[in-house]
């Protein structure tokens, strides 16, 4: 085998990527000293002192020691006996119906039997059971009273608590599920 005076090309771009390459490494590892230097002298500063915590400030706390003093962020007297006395309440002499132990958002509407006023709607409960519900029933956990029946959804009104010890009506309805 012959060597040839000439080298091939690729093995001089070679020569070269490896030359530079051994420059790059080479100047990295030079002048970290003076680096070294400042992150001594840095390390080396003392600290701004931090100031002290601010006094916090003590209020007087007012107790009602007066039974007499209504509170002044609830409600007068008169306005808790009018909505206690005045507005909707629940019936609670009727026995309760098997749909009112689920809340109403568990409740499924699955269809219609019936036309006209004698229509039922049928209602599946979370169990999966499938009741028939007519006109002036009631479901749900709020003391719901179906008011109507159509083909595609049931109107309820619902009596939920208006927080002052009375009760409001709240309409509701449920729509026929998805088939």
């Amino acid at each position: 085998m012959k060597l040839s005076t000439a080298m091939k090309p690729s093995t001089l771009s070679r020569l070269a990527l490896l030359l530079v390459a051994a420059l790059v490494l080479g100047g990295c590892t030079r002048g970290t000293s003076d680096l070294r230097e400042w992150i001594a002298q840095q390390k080396a500063k003392k600290g701004a002192p931090i100031p002290p915590l601010p006094v916090i400030k003590t209020f007087e706390t007012f107790t009602y020691a007066d039974q007499d003093l209504r509170d002044p962020f609830g409600p007068s007297a008169a306005e808790q006996e009018s909505a206690v006395t005045s507005g909707p309440r629940p019936d609670q002499n009727r026995p309760k119906q098997p749909l009112e132990m689920f809340a109403l958002d568990s409740l499924k509407m699955v269809g219609t039997i019936g036309a006209g006023p004698g229509t039922e709607a049928l209602i599946k409960d979370p169990q999966g059971v499938i009741h028939p519900v007519h006109r002036n029933e009631y479901m749900g956990q709020n003391y719901g009273r179906i008011t109507a029946i159509s083909d595609d959804h049931i109107d309820l009104i619902e009596l939920v608590s208006n927080g002052n010890g009375g009760w409001m009506e709240r309409p509701a309805s449920i729509a026929l599920g998805e088939k």
